[in-house]
């Protein structure tokens, strides 16, 4: 997998800092401060994603992500924007961002989101055919939706299996909270998030006889089946 980054800072500080911890991460990045800036670059280069600050001069985030749009319809775009109003968010996956970062955020969150849309884009996840998983000592059926451990059976709900179903797919990775909200939910709502900590209990309950499964919380980011 190319690990080639083209980012859009137009703070030069940020930029620098930014562009510094993904190289220690072993991405090769571009930085450029502006839109127009990045498009020259993205003409000559290949990147694996674009990781684009929405406010900029001469050239904007949104702008230079529509133009790249035009140009090709893969390559993941992430936002990178101080701007949290829904409204924004909502133009970013309509010109077709993958993900949306708002300002201040730690590198490790940057970081784990990178790494999330990077193998969604070599591999979704959730275009994955697999219907059967086995989780430590449980069995798990997400046509039939039943979760089965020893002789006993437990159907799950609708939500529940397809909830399991993500956790199952990132085994032992984490299952970034916008992308089970935007898969299973629809849309990343207060409302949804807090309806979706209630069916990570219900798991945690459904899944307690094995000691070796545990669904872990990941503060701000999302969470992660982790079976030992």
């Amino acid at each position: 997998m190319s690990k080639a980054i083209l980012l859009l800072e137009d703070d030069p500080n940020l930029g620098l800092v930014v562009q510094e911890h993904l190289q220690m991460n072993g991405y090769e990045v571009t930085l450029c401060v502006n839109g127009e800036a990045g498009l020259v670059e993205f003409g000559k280069n290949t990147f694996a994603l674009c990781l684009v600050d929405v406010m900029m001069p001469i050239m904007d985030g949104f702008a230079f992500a529509r133009e790249v749009r035009c140009r090709d319809t893969d390559i993941p775009l992430i936002f990178l924007t101080a701007k949290s109003l829904k409204a924004d968010k909502i133009e970013g996956f309509q010109i077709g961002c993958d993900d949306y970062i708002t300002k201040p955020f730690s590198v490790e969150e940057l970081l784990l989101r990178i790494g999330a849309v990077l193998r969604r884009s070599s591999g979704n996840p959730a275009e994955d055919t697999r219907t059967q998983f086995e989780v430590g000592a449980y069995s798990f059926d997400s046509l039939t939706r039943v979760l089965k451990i020893n002789d006993r059976e437990q159907r799950l709900t609708h939500k529940e299996t397809e909830l399991l179903r993500l956790l199952c797919l990132h085994q032992n990775q984490t299952l970034e909270r916008n992308l089970a909200l935007r898969e299973i939910w629809g849309d990343e709502s207060y409302f949804n998030a807090r309806s979706m900590d209630v069916f990570i209990s219900k798991l945690r309950k459904h899944l307690k006889d094995d000691d070796h499964i545990e669904i872990s919380s990941i503060h701000g980011i999302g969470f992660k089946l982790t079976v030992s």
